[in-house]
């Protein structure tokens, strides 16, 4: 397949919309299912790279949610626990959680609210146990370097049969020299082909230099997924998945409070007043989501008062106070924090240790490093400079 037709571009009055390989080379993908159009090719091709890598630096089969060309979540395979399969809405599942299925319940469960409807991306051949939990979620479509017959046969019965399956040639090698077109004006660029391993992370700048093999992974995975998110971006990252993506925005402390907020709102999800929210059995996993979000935010009246309540549950939950989520809150620790460019200020530091950060990765190199290693040593945190930046547009 040397070029695929695509039904328009970003939107519908974009056209004609194809994709294709410029020396008239043979694509690296085939379309096994569907029609994946221009926005869907641009997250499963990210995905891919990011997966993929993540395999490469941890050794564990991974997993990505994308949505709007930047990642929503993004796993390895560690083991599930009870807990989390609850959160992740998959302990209902007689299924063995391979690390694949494990990745990808970690990687749509980190925030189920923006993974809603999203494109995924596999390091490993989709197997069966991976395939079911796709089965059930709403998503437009899938990457992967291939799929066991039964699995293929899972996905290809979603969405009355139009689910978009890509299989991609996983020793497909792009060239070094990457272009795109603006305005009519063609840009090129070296390809980012920077390697994120464990040297990426020896120079500790702050007092505590404790780094353990378990945070070097989960920074590496943050470090990894920025190298795909839209910049400014900032990853928190527990137990080898992203728990909150800040992406896109023109401020840094705007990315960290925004993926603080969804980190959070991982932790909330975790405490007892939430699992014990006492649902309707009608009301199904994406209105739950719904529900569970405006109950832990500033929002909860919309989902508590009079008339909204008895839509949702059984019986009316109490109100989870200001108070009591800070409590909750206060007890995370173990998370790891890294952004693809220098903190510039202390304040970054100061909201990342409100969601249990303990370590950090970032690029330094700003005027105002000194305070950053002084917020970080005041919060006992370990903070390496990598003196790389990973912007991403």
């Amino acid at each position: 397949m040397k070029e695929f037709l695509l039904k328009y571009g970003c939107n519908p009055n974009q056209t004609p919309s194809r994709i294709y390989m410029e020396d008239q080379s043979e694509l690296p993908v085939k379309v096994l299912n569907g029609r994946p159009g221009y926005i869907n090719f641009l997250d499963a091709f990210n995905g891919w790279q990011l997966v993929s890598e993540l395999k490469k630096a941890t050794g564990v089969a991974a997993a990505t949610s994308f949505k709007h060309v930047s990642p929503a979540g993004a796993a390895i395979g560690r083991p599930l626990s009870d807990i989390e399969k609850k959160i992740y809405w998959v302990d209902d599942l007689d299924i063995e959680f391979t690390p694949l299925a494990a990745a990808y319940a970690r990687a749509r469960g980190a925030d189920r609210m923006s993974s809603f409807g999203d494109f995924i991306a596999l390091s490993d051949v989709c197997d069966v146990s991976c395939a079911t939990i796709i089965k059930r979620e709403v998503s437009d479509g899938i990457i992967a370097p291939g799929y066991e017959p039964e699995a293929l046969e899972i996905l290809k019965s979603k969405k009355k049969g139009g689910y978009n399956i890509i299989e991609i040639d996983p020793d497909y090698i792009p060239d070094p020299i990457e272009k795109k077109q603006v305005f009519g004006v063609t840009f090129e660029q070296g390809r980012n082909e920077l390697v994120i391993d464990d040297d990426f992370f020896a120079n500790i700048v702050t007092e505590n230099k404790d780094l353990p093999r378990q945070a070097k992974d989960d920074l590496a995975i943050s470090m990894i997924t920025l190298k795909y998110t839209q910049s400014n971006s900032v990853c928190y990252v527990k137990d080898g998945g992203a728990i909150g993506i800040g992406a896109g925005q023109q401020s840094r402390i705007h990315c960290t409070r925004l993926a603080g907020n969804k980190a959070d709102n991982w932790l909330l999800r975790q405490s007892p007043k939430v699992l014990e929210l006492p649902f309707l059995e009608s009301v199904g996993r994406a209105d739950r989501d719904n529900a569970i979000d405006l109950y832990i935010g500033e929002d909860y009246e919309d989902v508590l008062g009079d008339g909204a309540w008895q839509k949702v549950f059984k019986e009316r939950p109490d109100i989870f106070t200001r108070e009591e989520k800070r409590q909750w809150l206060s007890k995370a620790s173990g998370v790891s924090l890294g952004s693809d460019a220098f903190f510039p200020f202390g304040d970054n530091i100061d909201r990342a240790a409100r969601s249990g950060v303990s370590y950090v990765a970032q690029p330094g190199g700003s005027i105002r490093d000194d305070i950053v290693i002084e917020a970080a040593n005041r919060h006992n945190m370990v903070m390496a400079f990598t003196g790389l930046r990973l912007f991403h547009h």
